[in-house]
């Protein structure tokens, strides 16, 4: 059977049109049904100017207001009762999707995801995982890349274990290395949140490597790299306009040198792949690791690519069974937990 997945089609900066093309190109390379959720006439519209209104693996469900970048997220959850977020992920909590998409406003899909769907127990704070290319070819996760700003320690080890899991459940690493992410590799550096985290993290039996630093995210040294939501989400951007910077004036550079020396189609080829590693729009979205349920929250400037592979993060999540690995996770660790202070007292 197909997987069934919700997608918000009026998320993006330019939507639907985005949503659109990505799930055309999704529905062609992959076994999933799409929901598409959006006000009916404008995402039947978009579909006819593809010839894909009457395409039986696409389904429209109506939803009657959109959430917007511009509005706060607090007010837009309680106030639009209607929108295509609220309307998807209660597709999903009610069973009738696997999955839910979104490229639109961060902070209100996530409000939202935690009010319709719920956290895993024992979940103090859902956390947000984006992946990272390597030296090494093998992908890194940083969480949290932007749902909690401000963190306890206790927040950041229950990230390390839900990361850790994701990793070990999603890319099949046997014992991935996680790194606290902070200004030194001593255990004394940092501050007070993550040299508390630091002690936390030496008693999980995970493979904990001990601090890392910014420039380990990119080396392959770690796997799963684990900060609060401000430090992550810094990191993130930065890193997206460092590939910007880069993917420009190496462009630059070979058109006004190299292209007069080597071969233009081996050349066009090799910086084709450079693009492609360096490219966010590859990684499709980060999903919202600790609800009840698959949430992939997208960038707003998602072309149709993005959706193509945020679509395709959300139903290799949902094959492999992340969120019931999750919740065992957690559950064993606290079980461990309770043990040692047993045995202690």
């Amino acid at each position: 059977m197909p997987t069934i997945i919700a997608v918000d089609a009026m998320g993006s900066d330019r939507a639907p049109k985005p949503e659109i093309e990505g799930v055309l190109a999704a529905v062609r390379e992959q076994d999933v049904k799409i929901l598409l959720v959006g006000r009916e006439p404008e995402v039947r519209l978009a579909l006819d100017r593809h010839g894909a209104a009457d395409d039986p693996r696409i389904e429209i469900v109506h939803a009657s207001e959109a959430i917007t970048m511009d509005d706060k997220a607090a007010q837009a959850v309680r106030a639009k009762r209607d929108s295509s977020m609220r309307v998807g992920l209660r597709l999903v909590r009610d069973g009738k999707a696997q999955g839910f998409i979104t490229a639109g406003n961060t902070g209100a899909a996530m409000a939202t995801a935690k009010m319709v769907l719920g956290t895993l127990p024992g979940v103090e704070r859902p956390a947000l995982a984006a992946v990272f290319p390597t030296a090494t070819g093998a992908a890194a996760i940083l969480l949290d890349v932007g749902a909690n700003v401000d963190c306890k320690p206790s927040n950041l080890e229950q990230f390390a274990i839900m990361g850790e899991t994701y990793c070990r459940g999603m890319f099949g690493m046997e014992r991935p290395r996680v790194g606290l992410l902070s200004i030194g590799e001593e255990e004394t550096k940092g501050n007070e949140l993550t040299r508390q985290t630091f002690a936390l993290l030496k008693q999980l039996p995970i493979n904990f490597i001990g601090n890392v630093e910014g420039r380990d995210i990119y080396t392959g040294k770690v796997d799963v790299l684990v900060c609060d939501g401000f430090v992550g989400n810094v990191a993130l951007k930065t890193s997206e306009g460092v590939a910007r910077l880069v993917r420009y004036q190496l462009k630059k550079s070979l058109k006004a040198t190299l292209l007069r020396q080597i071969n233009s189609f081996m050349l066009r080829n090799a910086f084709g792949e450079f693009r492609k590693t360096m490219d966010h729009t590859e990684y499709g979205g980060a999903p919202l690791l600790g609800v009840k349920g698959a949430c992939v929250i997208g960038h707003g400037s998602s072309n149709a690519n993005a959706i193509k592979n945020a679509i395709r993060v959300t139903r290799e999540f949902v094959e492999h069974g992340v969120n019931q690995k999750i919740a065992e996770e957690l559950v064993r660790q606290h079980t461990v937990a309770a043990v040692g202070a047993l045995g202690n007292t």
